[in-house]
């Protein structure tokens, strides 16, 4: 009943903003350039991979940086939106939350200008957008959707050394993360992260590095806009 309730707010909250189809709808008639979005299990080094891309086409890359942009855009400081940033939280947390005196932000309000945020960017393409749902959110006819995958012992291992934690606590860390954005793009976009049809591309990091991974972006990104100025049909999602 209560995650009914959530559900209709958040469909309410982006109804007000402009659906998803309407979108892209939008993106079909304007013709918009290619956004990469990069989804990616924690400790993938999608940051490091995202930059190297990015640094190759000279395109602006969108990781925290996008999370500093909404909260611009909602009038709140950075850390407030920590705690829902692609996270699925309990309801009654939200609901305490909402309160006059709570200083965080409702889960709903987030998501719906981080839909708002991703697909203004999508709109004029030509940037790299890490996690956030962006491959989710945003028309396949112009994303290249990539997810980077890696053995979660190399993770364990790229990750404690990042964070300067042990390896029991960066264990515990990635199967957390893991498992709260799986939910948040399972509850507010419908899909399961870990489908490998929902990519056009996925890459183990465990077997490529980074500059590896982004010769490899970069080839798909060419031959999908070769695909695109030849006027051959998209595939379905």
């Amino acid at each position: 009943m209560f995650e009914k309730s959530a559900a209709q707010r958040l469909a309410e909250a982006l109804a007000r903003t402009g659906t998803y189809r309407q979108h892209a709808e939008e993106y079909a008639g304007a013709g918009p350039g290619f956004t990469i979005a990069l989804s990616r299990e924690a400790g993938s080094r999608a940051t490091s991979v995202a930059s190297e891309v990015g640094a190759r086409l000279n395109w602006p890359v969108y990781d925290q940086e996008l999370l500093k942009r909404i909260a611009q855009e909602m009038h709140l400081r950075e850390y407030l939106l920590a705690s829902v940033d692609e996270r699925r939280r309990h309801w009654l947390q939200e609901c305490i939350e909402a309160f006059p005196q709570a200083s965080a932000v409702s889960e709903a309000g987030y998501v719906r200008h981080l839909v708002e945020t991703v697909t203004s960017l999508g709109s004029h393409g030509a940037c790299v957008i890490v996690g956030r749902g962006a491959a989710h959110i945003l028309p396949p006819t112009h994303t290249l959707r990539v997810r980077l995958v890696g053995a979660l012992e190399d993770r364990v291992t790229y990750l404690s050394r990042t964070l300067n934690r042990s390896r029991e606590e960066t264990a515990r860390h990635i199967e957390r993360t893991d498992q709260e954005r799986a939910l948040f793009i399972r509850e507010h976009f419908h899909k399961d992260v870990a489908d490998p049809r929902n990519y056009d591309l996925v890459l183990n990091t465990s077997r490529f590095s980074v500059a590896e991974c982004a010769d490899l972006i970069v080839e798909s990104l060419r031959r999908l806009e070769s695909h695109a100025r030849q006027g051959e049909p998209a595939l379905a999602r």
